[in-house]
């Protein structure tokens, strides 16, 4: 388990997609390392849309190489590292498998899973992909964003080592499952203690 690229956006993009915003930092590219994770986000990278990316519950987030294969193989097209806008390109870990609250040590880091990522329109646009959103829901592979426990570098080509799982077994894939409309395991996932504030209230809203 390894990464094979962290990529940031150094520059901003903008069309009649990015919204209120006007520019996005959607575009992310591979970077040479190592690169800092600090105060709630990676190093360099730019962020717009505060409300819906970044902060303390969606500082990182992380993609699996294998699954932008399965798109590759689905669309047609070449996808490169960084294209779903991720910051840490995964090799030989399901990211989409990982429990909630699961701990990543990576160079001198430490990440924490939090939440899947959830598809908007910015993310459609910058693929020229009207109907992304309906197909990234239905695919199930959301990829995973995590929180910077422990600032320090990571590097591509370094390790990912779990070091902590908790036990509930809810995992990104549940959750993204849960806003998906299964309400299947919205319980178990209501009394996860490790949930962000937002997804706390809307499972247990969803208990009542």
């Amino acid at each position: 388990m390894n990464v094979l690229s962290i990529n940031i956006a150094s520059q901003l993009i903008e069309g009649d997609w990015t919204g209120r915003e006007a520019k996005s930092g959607i575009d992310k590219r591979s970077v040479v390392g190592p690169i800092r994770f600090k105060n709630e986000q990676v190093e360099n990278d730019h962020i717009v849309d505060r409300t819906h990316h970044g902060g303390y519950d969606k500082a990182v987030y992380a993609y699996a190489r294998e699954d932008a294969d399965w798109w590759q193989r689905e669309l047609g097209n070449l996808i490169s590292n960084g294209s779903f806008g991720e910051n840490l390109t995964t090799s030989d870990i399901d990211v989409n498998a990982a429990v909630v609250g699961e701990q990543w040590k990576i160079g001198s880091t430490v990440l924490e899973v939090s939440q899947p990522r959830i598809p908007c329109r910015v993310f459609a646009g910058f693929w020229n992909r009207p109907t992304l959103i309906k197909e990234f829901m239905a695919a199930g592979k959301p990829g995973t964003y995590l929180r910077i426990i422990q600032e320090g570098e990571i590097s591509a080509g370094d390790s990912i080592h779990v070091i902590k799982t908790p036990s509930h077994g809810i995992t990104i894939r549940d959750l993204y499952a849960a806003k998906n409309g299964d309400r299947s395991k919205i319980h178990e996932i209501a009394a996860v203690t490790q949930l962000s504030a937002e997804y706390q209230e809307w499972a247990k809203s969803l208990c009542k």
